[in-house]
């Protein structure tokens, strides 16, 4: 432990960006004069203390173990000027804070980023601009595409999370401080209250960009942007942190949990960085580290409805200071040599380290759906296995967008609090008639999967559009299903998510659903299922399966979805086996 310093705090700092805006900063750095390395954390959550703000690491241990802690309001955002737009306004503005910061008197020039969610994408923003200083990066459950990944999801939008995100973390703060009457500020409040005590009125309202409480220009102007642009355009290139991969130059530790609704984005961004990065020092200084956990809840044993064991929790101060140590400090303490993965097994219940994401020892394994044409629920004929299908019958069901598919568990947002992320039992979804259930017989020895999960399915439908999804469960032998990972896909991007490409009625077609990716031990004993239905609602807007523009079509019509598994159209589920030691 090194020898702790008294520290002091200045509060609104000023820091000026370049268009003349100035954002304010609260500094803790340590008391004797002189030149530290500068950990920078941005946030739009007020930096005056609350826990969401500060994340993963308080300031006060960092400021006394030798560094200049600087947490910023973003812009627009509390004692910040300027106008609030999210994510796009990072990309500058996180370039010019680092620099100042590495040209103040009491730093040394080297600066790294910390913080998780929206804190850790204004470190992937700024990066993507390569400011000069910038040495390293811990970004925790983040995403790398804000168009598919944050704001949408294989075409569909995420409804719960943006909604009750936009609405409670910014619209509110934002009325109490505008230049309004106490009569102005009552009239647009009071219905976002009334959404926060009771939000499913809310998120069932058809159209969704025609709800009552986001009319007013001043209220959410950035959700009703995001809703106005459901295709891959420019709005979203910006700030696609994928495509500037080859651009940044710092190492990062990517901190993830598998109930995370970012946890595509956090393995892309390892993946991707490690394939891409801009020099040898980005791609060899990728970490990935992922637990099982689910968004905005603490890292311990227990998530959902499931323990994990007291192995689940991590020391996050000490994992963090490890790293500014050895990046910021030039500490020998062994992070070079760490392997570059480290991922909690779910049913194993431990942690176990690899080469890369997936594991370089990881086989393809390939599971194909097979049925006699009663898939629907879990009493159904539907079976999954390594053996290619030849002539079975397709399976038909109804999807009607008024009564769609429930979300239960997963990776969601911890609001609405009665959506709860995280692993919970399926057996209730699986009664449906609209959710297909394909599973293997038990398994006769365990079975690790680590690694990208992804059904490609052949389907048609008796609409111009329509949605299917897909979930990945472990059921175990006395019946409990729990769900492993999921995703969906808008048929109508299928072609790629700049484009719209509506479907011929009843003509099939080929459609990958990406559920990102799990590390769990199938036991012995225990089987695999893939649940494949049209909605998972509220977590994705549903689809009104009229081909009209779904935002604002106050439509709506029944389809009947069939998916397809014989000789022409293989349908299987993707997954990655490490072999057993």
């Amino acid at each position: 432990m090194p020898q702790l310093m008294d520290i002091r705090v200045e509060r609104n700092v000023a820091v000026p960006m370049r268009d003349g805006v100035v954002l304010r900063a609260d500094v803790f750095r340590p008391a004797p004069e002189g030149r530290y390395p500068v950990l920078v954390s941005r946030t739009p959550y007020d930096k005056s203390g609350s826990a969401v703000s500060y994340g993963w690491m308080q300031p006060i241990r960092p400021a006394s173990e030798g560094y200049v802690v600087v947490i910023q309001d973003v812009r627009g955002r509390f004692a910040s000027g300027g106008t609030f737009r999210p994510l796009h306004q990072e990309v500058d503005d996180g370039f010019d804070t680092i620099e100042w910061a590495a040209s103040q008197v009491w730093s040394n020039g080297r600066v790294g980023t910390y913080g998780l969610s929206y804190l850790g994408a204004t470190q992937w923003l700024a990066a993507s601009e390569t400011p000069p200083n910038l040495q390293c990066m811990v970004p925790g459950v983040t995403a790398s595409d804000y168009y598919d990944g944050w704001t949408y999801q294989g075409g569909a939008f995420e409804l719960s999370f943006n909604l009750m995100w936009s609405l409670s973390a910014f619209a509110v703060p934002e009325l109490l401080k505008a230049d309004l009457t106490p009569q102005q500020r009552e009239q647009l409040i009071r219905p976002l209250y009334t959404i926060l005590f009771d939000h499913w009125p809310a998120l069932r309202t058809l159209p969704a960009r025609e709800l009552p409480a986001i009319a007013h220009d001043l209220v959410a102007p950035y959700y009703k942007e995001w809703l106005d642009h459901p295709l891959r355009d420019d709005y979203w290139q910006r700030v696609n942190i994928e495509e500037a991969h080859p651009r940044i130059h710092v190492p990062a530790l990517n901190l993830g949990g598998w109930y995370d609704l970012f946890i595509r984005g956090t393995l892309r961004n390892f993946a991707g960085m490690r394939a891409n990065g801009a020099n040898e020092r980005a791609r060899d200084g990728q970490r990935l580290l992922v637990g099982p956990w689910a968004h905005g809840t603490a890292l311990t044993a227990r998530t959902g409805n499931r323990v994990f064991g007291p192995s689940a929790t991590v020391l996050l101060d000490d994992l963090h200071l490890r790293w500014f140590d050895h990046w910021l400090k030039d500490a020998p303490n062994g992070v070079e040599r760490d392997k570059p993965v480290r991922l909690f097994v779910m049913g194993a219940n431990q942690w176990k380290e690899f080469d890369s994401w997936p594991p370089p020892e990881a086989a393809s394994l390939r599971l194909y759906l097979h049925s006699n044409g009663a898939a629907a629920t879990a009493a159904g004929d539907g079976g999954l296995s390594a053996e290619p299908p030849s002539a079975e019958r397709p399976d038909p069901f109804i999807y009607d967008p008024l009564n769609p598919c429930p979300t239960v568990g997963g990776p969601l947002f911890p609001s609405p609090s009665d959506v709860p992320p995280g692993p919970f039992d399926q057996r209730e979804v699986e009664r449906r008639p609209d959710v297909l259930c394909y599973t293997t017989a038990p398994l006769e020895r365990e079975l690790l999967v680590a690694g990208p999960v992804s059904l490609r399915i052949w389907a048609a439908s008796s609409a111009l559009d329509t949605d299917f999804t897909a979930k990945l469960v472990d059921l175990e032998p006395g019946g409990t299903a729990w769900n492993l990972c999921d995703g969906i896909v808008r048929a109508r991007y299928r072609d790629g998510f700049d484009r719209v490409s509506l479907l011929r009625p009843g003509e099939p077609v080929e459609l990958e659903i990406d559920l990102g990716g799990t590390a769990n031990l199938f036991r012995a004993g225990h089987r695999i299922r893939i649940e494949v239905s049209s909605s998972n609602f509220p977590r994705f807007d549903r689809n009104t399966n009229t081909g009209n523009l779904i935002a604002t079509d106050g439509q709506y019509v029944v389809a009947t979805n069939v998916v397809f598994h014989d000789g022409a159209h293989p349908s299987h589920l993707s997954l990655f086996a490490v072999p057993s030691e």
